[in-house]
C-alpha cells in the first residue's frame, strides 16, 4: 500500500493560537522530511504534536545561536512571553478530551543540576514532571523510560528505547506519549466490508478489506500552489471534537508525494473554511501501521543540525554546569483503523548527552606507541603502527 495520509485534528476555537498553529506547520514540515527520506511504498504514520512537544521541551532550555536556530525553523519560540501559556491552554484542552491522553516527561540524571528556569518553563507550559534516574546503570534506567512509555500509551507502545539507547554519557531524556481511541460518530457496518483492489504506487493491485458507508460528510475539492487537485473527506469521532481528514489526489496516477510536499498548516484552515455538508458513498481501507523513525536527519535537513553537534549547541538554560547535545531524536507511531474508530499511540524522545561524558577514542589510523617503566622514566619499547597485523 502507498504512504497513507491521515490527520487527526481538533475543533474548536480555543486552539487556534499562533503557538498551535506554528505547532502544526512544522510537524507538517518534519513530516514531509521524513517521507521524503522514505520509501514512496513505505506506509508511514507519525506525530506531528509528538515532534512538536519534544522539540518545544529542547527550545525552552536553548540559548545563543541554538535558540535562534530552533525559533528561526521551527517558526516559534516558547521563551517570547504569552507563549508558554499558550502551550498550557492547549496542554489543558487535550486533557479534557476522555479519548486522549497526552503526557511528558522528563528522565534526568541524578547527577546533573538542571536550571530552575527551566524546571519551572517546563512544569508550567508542558505540565512535564522531572523524573531522576541513574544513567550509570543504562537497563535499570531504559526500563523506567520504557515502563513511562508503556503506562502512558496504554501498553501500545512496548519497549519504546532498544537496548543501548541510553548510557553514562545520557543527561537528559525528553518524552512525549500520546494514546487515542476514538469511536467514529457514526460506525462502519461491519457486514458492509468487502474485499477491494487497492492500487498501489508501484502499479501492483492487492485485495484489502474495504470498509463502506453512505451518509453526509464534510467534504471539499482543493487544488496545491501547484496545480495539483485533490479532495478531502472528514470523519469526525464520538462528540465531534476531534476527527480524521482524508486527503488523496484525484488522479490515481499522481504519487502521493507530489500532494504531500504542497501542504502546510494553513492548508487544514483551507479545509475546515472550504468543507461543505455533502451526500457520499465512502469506501476506506481497514489498516493498521507501526513506525520507528530516527528523526535527526529530517531535523537536519529542516536546518535544526546545529543541536546534534557536540561544538555548537548550547542548552545552558537546561544546565550551566555540564555542555549538552541533542544524540538522536526518536519516535514510534501505531494506529489502527477499523469499522468501529481509531486507536493510536505515540512516543517522541529526545535524548541528551554531555559533552564531558566519556567520548571514545579509537585508534583507526597510524600511530605510535611506547612502553615506559614509570618510576624510573626509561622508554623500554617505542614504535609506529602503520598497517595492523595480527601475527
Amino acid at each position: 500500500m502507498q504512504v497513507v495520509f491521515v490527520l487527526f485534528c481538533l475543533v474548536g476555537a480555543a486552539l487556534c493560537t499562533v503557538v498551535t498553529e506554528r505547532q502544526v506547520d512544522f510537524g507538517m514540515r518534519v513530516f514531509q522530511e521524513v517521507a521524503k527520506s522514505s520509501s514512496n511504498q513505505r506506509n508511514l504514520v507519525f506525530s506531528p504534536y509528538g515532534i512538536s512537544s519534544v522539540m518545544g521541551m529542547a527550545q525552552m532550555g536553548a540559548a545563543g545561536n541554538t535558540l535562534r536556530q530552533l525559533h528561526t525553523h521551527m517558526g516559534y519560540s516558547l521563551q517570547v512571553r504569552g507563549a508558554p501559556r499558550q502551550q498550557r491552554l492547549l496542554q489543558k484542552q487535550l486533557a479534557n478530551e476522555g479519548a486522549l491522553q497526552v503526557a511528558n516527561a522528563v528522565m534526568a540524571d541524578r547527577r546533573l543540576r538542571l536550571e530552575r528556569a527551566f524546571r519551572r518553563g517546563l512544569a508550567k507550559a508542558f505540565q512535564s514532571d522531572v523524573h531522576q534516574v541513574d544513567y550509570t546503570e543504562p537497563e535499570t534506567a531504559l526500563k523506567v523510560i520504557n515502563d513511562w512509555v508503556y503506562d502512558n500509551t496504554e501498553g501500545m507502545i512496548p519497549d519504546f528505547l532498544p537496548s543501548g539507547s541510553v548510557g553514562e554519557e545520557t543527561r537528559l531524556v525528553l518524552l512525549n506519549a500520546i494514546h487515542f481511541q476514538g469511536r467514529w460518530m457514526v460506525p462502519f457496518d461491519p457486514k458492509l466490508t468487502q474485499e477491494r483492489i487497492f492500487h498501489c504506487p508501484n502499479g501492483s493491485l492487492v485485495s484489502v478489506p474495504m470498509m463502506q458507508m453512505t451518509s453526509r460528510f464534510n467534504y471539499g475539492e482543493f487544488m496545491t500552489a501547484d496545480g495539483l487537485e485533490y479532495d478531502v473527506i472528514e470523519l469526525p469521532y464520538e462528540g465531534d471534537t476531534m476527527s480524521m481528514f482524508l486527503v488523496s489526489p484525484f488522479e490515481r496516477d499522481t504519487p502521493l508525494s507530489e500532494l504531500t510536499q504542497g501542504l502546510n498548516g494553513q492548508s487544514i484552515q483551507q479545509w475546515r473554511a472550504g468543507l461543505r455538508r455533502v451526500s457520499r458513498q465512502l469506501a476506506l481501507p481497514r489498516f493498521s501501521i507501526d513506525t520507528e523513525t530516527d528523526l535527526k536527519d529530517a531535523l537536519s535537513d529542516l536546518g535544526l543540525g546545529d543541536i546534534f553537534s557536540e561544538r555548537e549547541a548550547d542548552f545552558s538554560r537546561m544546565s550551566a554546569f555540564e555542555n549538552l547535545f541533542v544524540s538522536k531524536v526518536l519516535q514510534r507511531v501505531k494506529i489502527e483503523v477499523n469499522e468501529e474508530g481509531t486507536t493510536g499511540s505515540s512516543a517522541t524522545a529526545a535524548i541528551i548527552y554531555s559533552r564531558m561524558a566519556i567520548e571514545e577514542v579509537t585508534l583507526d589510523r597510524p600511530f605510535l606507541f611506547l612502553v615506559q617503566h614509570k618510576a624510573t622514566g626509561a622508554v623500554l619499547f617505542m614504535g609506529q603502527v602503520m598497517e595492523p597485523e595480527d601475527k
